[in-house]
């Protein structure tokens, strides 16, 4: 059984810190942590479409290796942030060289994922020193993280003018985009201001303009976007932990990556406020889906993409009442259970189960994570000694949540 510690929550966290185009003027901080965000959403969308003619197990199959291959990227990626991708690319062009390369990555990432067990390290060994480009997980993924790279592209070029590097970078992600095209939804998302798909796409990616903790000085800021993928993490990785079934899991990882959606519509309310008074939290619940609907279901329905809005209401709760309800399919329909019944009957493929209280306390492990790390680096608001000590507290009184024993997680941070 996986074992996950301090050192593993801190590599995925590390993402925060890590800048983006860093050679270019830029509107706002690009960092690694949103790009990976927008990528896996992006991924999402590509997964629904490209898997719809797949038997169950076979669409379950995918689905997974693109989370786990999407995990896989970003752990590589943290290691060799600094490499310029046209000097990435050169390197991957000679296997040689690129799995020289890759060894060399994965000498500095075992020491941390070794404790996850034999069997997830040999599987991320496998995709990177065996890499099968022609895999449809893969494509899925190459082409997903193109358009998260070519969105951060557009928001910063007209800033670098003139610079004589642009239209070669802008004409290689164009060309690298229309090599995926025989994809279903990738030329949708090419011309994301266009077409309904790309611009729910784009829509997602705009939780990086907004700042967590707006209020509160840290280092480093995370947005919204940063934090759902972090949060996705998480979930991926106790949800191994406690040996969730692989649909349960890949459910865990999209209801993470999709449960602050409506703060694009709502922005980042703060619990105070939506706790202060029982019927400000159901006005601002009720202002939320509704605005879901007209602004976002709505349009994917009616330009006939039910199949990816019905699938995103599952993940945020719409039939439950909340993204943090403990799901199962039962006679097709979605029904809220407790986490004890989810792992003693529901916890099987055929269920398309999901957690809440183990999506929750993620949500509440990446917000500890932002104010420790914050705190660690010389910020000392009274809104981060707060939050770090509440939310330690919380879980030190009781240590073990949804089957996971996060109170000596915890105590490694101490």
């Amino acid at each position: 059984m996986p074992i996950i510690r301090k050192s593993l929550l801190q590599l995925i966290f590390s993402g925060s810190f890590m800048k983006r185009w860093n050679d270019k003027l830029r509107p706002m901080e690009l960092v690694e942590v949103d790009k990976q965000a927008h990528k896996m959403i992006a991924a999402w969308v590509l997964f629904v479409l490209n898997s719809e003619h797949l038997e169950l197990q076979d669409r379950i199959k995918l689905g997974n290796d693109i989370v786990e291959g999407g995990i896989f990227e970003y752990l590589f990626r943290i290691v060799i942030t600094d490499i310029k991708p046209p000097v990435f690319y050169r390197i991957k062009e000679n296997p040689e060289h690129y799995r020289k390369l890759s060894k060399w990555v994965l000498k500095q990432l075992r020491p941390r994922l070794m404790p996850l067990g034999k069997e997830f390290w040999e599987r991320l060994t496998e995709y990177h020193l065996n890499n099968d480009e022609t895999s449809l997980d893969r494509k899925i993924l190459e082409a997903s993280h193109m358009y998260a790279s070519y969105s951060e592209f557009k928001l910063l070029k007209h800033l670098n003018q003139p610079d004589d590097e642009l239209d070669g970078i802008e004409r290689n992600f164009i060309d690298r985009l229309e090599s995926f095209s025989h994809l279903k939804g990738v030329s949708a998302l090419l011309h994301s201001e266009s077409t309904p798909l790309g611009r729910f796409a784009d829509l997602c990616g705009r939780l990086r303009f907004q700042t967590r903790w707006s209020q509160t000085p840290r280092i480093p800021e995370t947005s919204v976007l940063g934090h759902v993928f972090i949060v996705a993490t998480f979930a991926w990785f106790f949800s191994l932990e406690k040996g969730a079934c692989p649909l349960r899991r890949q459910n865990n990882f999209f209801t993470g990556l999709f449960h602050d959606i409506p703060e694009l519509l709502t922005r980042d309310i703060i619990s105070p406020v939506k706790k202060s008074d029982p019927t400000i939290g159901e006005l601002i619940r009720e202002y939320e889906e509704q605005e879901m609907e007209s602004r976002i279901m709505a349009p994917l329905k009616e330009n006939g993409y039910d199949q990816i809005a019905d699938r995103l209401g599952y993940f945020l709760g719409v039939e439950t009442g909340s993204e943090f309800d403990a799901t199962a399919k039962v006679g097709g329909c979605a029904k809220k259970i407790s986490t004890e019944e989810l792992d003693a009957r529901y916890n099987d493929d055929s269920y398309d189960p999901k957690d809440g209280e183990l999506l929750k306390l993620c949500d509440h492990l990446a917000a500890f994570m932002e104010a420790y790390n914050a705190m660690q680096n010389g910020m000392t608001s009274p809104h981060l000694h707060q939050a770090y000590w509440r939310i330690s507290q919380s879980y030190m009184e009781d240590p073990v949540v949804a089957g996971i024993h996060i109170g000596p997680l915890l105590a490694d941070f101490e």
